[in-house]
């Protein structure tokens, strides 16, 4: 196995998507803390459904359904930035525009005369089918979500932390709020081409909700949360060159046991511990 392994990682496509499975774990892993402490996990999924509607209308036309996501995806965040003003509100929000945006989607893959398969990889996940070109966009949107989040990092943490404090020392927690979505937006297009839109809270999901039981404080859970999202995401792509498994399937289960070991695994070492100094 090791030496089929080291075959394969010979090969222009494996090495793609290895490349691209260290973009998005990165970037998934650091946008992934916010999310669970925003408990935003309705809105990822809209992000990704809506996403794959954007997808679906630009293969109609056709353009590159990578750039369909993304636009899908952001258009979606400033759709749910603009109408949910209100926490209480985006829920409701997110459901509307959800359902709306799938309902186009039926539509635009009906309207195509051929087999899309180019929206069906999106659905599902094709990292190992990333292409050169894919890969510079894929740097390109990295690029902007890290320093997008770089730039936001303290404000972002205390509308987080205390939105109501927060906005009471002037902190804009209205335009930190609309802002994150669209760096999420950007965070999720990249994350589908690994995972899918059916599985897209596997990456930006349970990293930051096992981070949370490894650590309280806000920095080293976000190195946590990357490296969880790193570990599954690597982990994913290496056995699936070697099996005839999907890639998702990898990530989802490495991302499963990595949060189980510390909802459990962690408490029960520290309980023993305890047990064994008294």
């Amino acid at each position: 196995m090791i030496a089929d392994l080291a075959h394969l990682l010979g090969y222009e496509f494996a090495q793609n998507a290895l490349m691209a499975g260290v973009l998005v774990a990165v970037v998934a892993g650091l946008v992934s803390r916010f999310v669970v402490a925003r408990n935003m996990s309705f809105a990822v999924h809209a992000l990704a459904e809506v996403g794959f509607t954007g997808s679906a209308g630009f293969i109609l036309i056709g353009l590159s359904p990578v750039l369909g996501l993304l636009f899908g995806s952001l258009l979606t965040a400033v759709f749910i930035g603009a109408l949910g003003l209100r926490i209480r509100e985006r829920d409701a929000v997110v459901g509307v525009v959800m359902a709306f945006g799938l309902g186009l989607g039926v539509l635009f893959i009906t309207l195509y005369p051929r087999y899309a398969s180019e929206a069906f990889n999106i659905l599902f996940g094709a990292i190992t089918a990333v292409s050169h070109g894919d890969l510079i966009l894929m740097v390109a949107m990295a690029a902007v979500t890290i320093v997008g989040l770089g730039i936001m990092y303290r404000p972002l943490t205390f509308a987080t932390v205390d939105p109501v404090v927060a906005e009471a020392r002037g902190v804009p927690v209205r335009l930190i709020s609309i802002l994150f979505l669209l760096l999420l937006a950007t965070a999720v297009a990249e994350a589908v081409q690994v995972v899918g839109v059916l599985l897209i809270l596997t990456l930006l999901i349970t990293p930051g909700a096992t981070a949370e039981r490894l650590t309280a404080h806000p920095g080293l859970a976000t190195v946590a949360s990357v490296g969880v999202a790193l570990v599954s995401t690597l982990g994913g792509i290496l056995l699936a060159l070697v099996t005839a498994v999907p890639v998702s399937f990898y990530v989802t289960t490495i991302a499963f046991v990595c949060y189980l070991s510390a909802r459990f695994g962690l408490p029960a070492i520290e309980r023993s511990r305890g047990v064994t100094g008294s």
